[in-house]
């Protein structure tokens, strides 16, 4: 025979909704920044690249390499548009659970709108936004990714052409 549950036991099984929802709404807007920091960093780094590669383009180089060499400015650009697309703020506010919504909103409205708790909602549009932001990151490191193969195969061809005297 089961025996009821005690008061400890009953204690123990608790509602861990308000906690959850708490550390949740903490840690998805600790993601914004996250991919903040990672796309500044990128962006810093293709940035630089580009600058190289710029500075390279106006010396005697064979016509393979320039072109090798363009293509790769030109995926690493596209990442840097990405990388612009992820740092960029969402100032729609029309979702009723960000700064946006809050400050088109007057006192008595914001006192209003405290009534209810939004962190639901609140955790669902900042996933959302975190969502579209890693997304965004990630095929900018792609197309950075497919730049520096595009810088390797033009110092290998550097290379063969030098080899062979053309």
């Amino acid at each position: 025979m089961s025996q009821p549950p005690t008061i400890g036991a009953r204690a123990a099984q608790r509602n861990y909704t308000e906690q959850n929802l708490s550390d949740h709404v903490a840690t998805v807007a600790t993601e914004i920044g996250r991919t903040d920091n990672k796309a500044s960093l990128l962006l810093a780094f293709n940035g630089a690249v580009i600058a190289g590669l710029l500075g390279a383009a106006g010396m005697q180089l064979p016509r393979l390499c320039l072109a090798v060499g363009g293509l790769a400015v030109m995926t690493l650009g596209a990442s840097a548009v990405l990388l612009l697309l992820v740092v960029l703020p969402r100032l729609s506010g029309t979702d009723r659970a960000s700064f946006p919504y809050w400050a088109r909103c007057d006192s008595q409205q914001i006192h209003a709108e405290m009534r209810d708790d939004r962190r639901p909602e609140r955790i669902r549009v900042l996933s959302q936004i975190v969502l579209r932001k890693y997304q965004d990151l990630q095929r900018a490191i792609y197309l950075s990714l497919a730049g520096a193969a595009l810088i390797g195969i033009d110092v290998l061809v550097l290379i063969a052409t030098s080899l062979t005297g053309r």
